[in-house]
């Protein structure tokens, strides 16, 4: 392992924000010059991992992630624990960066040492979830940060990678009740561990109260997860503090009741498999995609295809005999 790589894994397991942020910089890099450094950072760390609780976060757009995160952020941070938030933005088309610019929003949490804070584009991963994410879970575990939050896009695909990269879905929702419910995905309810209905103060009290009874009716016609665990539906308010507390011995009652099942161990067993086969599939379109031969009928190709001139089938026929040098 070369001086450099060393440095950084000394600088991260010391707890430093900055080594930190220049670690997951290193894992998420998409030069393949990268790569080996990258793997060699991951390989030294692996073993400094603290235990911690992974827990995705996702809500629709303006139901208030970035605020009930803060608050949660700051209240479980008061209980002696390290908070690492992973906030996968929307890629901007022009730069491929982050444009959301979670960081700003969570000024109280990113100010305190014990938390850290990264926003990450999702660019063209599926779902838009960022493809190095789990990597970053793992390096934030190295630096000591035993609570890691995803906070996803938005409602989507990206849901279900999170799911699977976490040990706890908890899914945010706005007092609309029954008329937010029929807009949402059966299969997102499904995934959820956890449901929060937030904004339940002032004008929207009563109306959060009357959701959690819908939200509560749809959930039991659902068939459970795990058959250890009955998905809550409360209430809470990010602004005002409201049931955060709750929400965290929720996630500890959870924790205390798949850990005895033995689920959460297996959970991240069958997790770790389906990374290496996401890892595999990932490399071989890279590694298709950058093959001479490939390359050069690749156009052609796309173009025949679009054309109606070539099925889809047969051009990708054609594209793996030229990788496997069987054309």
């Amino acid at each position: 392992m070369e001086a450099e790589v060393a440095s950084l894994v000394s600088e991260v397991r010391s707890g430093d924000r900055r080594a930190l942020g220049r670690a997951i910089t290193l894992v998420e890099s998409h030069r393949g010059d990268d790569r080996p450094r990258a793997e060699a950072l991951l390989d030294a760390l692996l073993p400094h991992r603290v235990p911690s609780v992974r827990i995705g976060i996702s809500g629709v757009p303006g139901v208030g992630k970035s605020t009930f995160i803060e608050a949660f952020g700051n209240h479980v941070i008061e209980q002696g624990h390290r908070v690492a938030v992973l906030a996968v933005d929307p890629s901007s088309s022009l730069s491929g960066g982050s444009i959301l610019g979670d960081k700003t929003r969570m000024e109280t949490l990113g100010r305190d040492s014990r938390a850290f804070i990264r926003p990450s584009p999702a660019g063209r991963s599926l779902g838009g979830v960022a493809r190095r994410t789990r990597e970053a879970i793992s390096v934030c575990e190295a630096a000591g940060y035993d609570v890691v939050l995803v906070e996803t896009v938005g409602v989507g695909q990206s849901e279900t990678a999170v799911r699977d990269m976490t040990d706890l879905f908890l899914l945010l929702l706005s007092p609309s009740g029954g008329d937010e419910l029929q807009g949402m995905k059966k299969g997102i309810v499904e995934l959820a561990d956890l449901v929060l209905v937030n904004k339940a103060d002032g004008a929207f009290e009563t109306a959060a109260r009357h959701a959690v009874a819908d939200y509560r009716n749809a959930i039991h016609l659902l068939r459970p997860a795990s058959p250890n665990w009955q998905v809550p539906v409360e209430t809470c308010s990010a602004l005002t503090g409201m049931g955060i507390a709750e929400a965290w011995e929720q996630v500890g009652a959870y924790r205390t009741a798949l850990d005895a099942s033995g689920e959460i161990q297996a959970r991240r067993a069958q997790q770790s498999k389906a990374w290496l086969w996401s890892e595999v599939s990932d490399s071989l379109i890279e590694a298709l995609r950058a093959h001479p031969g490939v390359a050069s009928s690749l156009e052609s190709l796309e173009g025949r295809v679009a054309r109606g001139d070539i099925t889809p089938a047969h051009a990708a026929r054609q594209l793996l005999e030229a990788f496997l040098g069987n054309g």
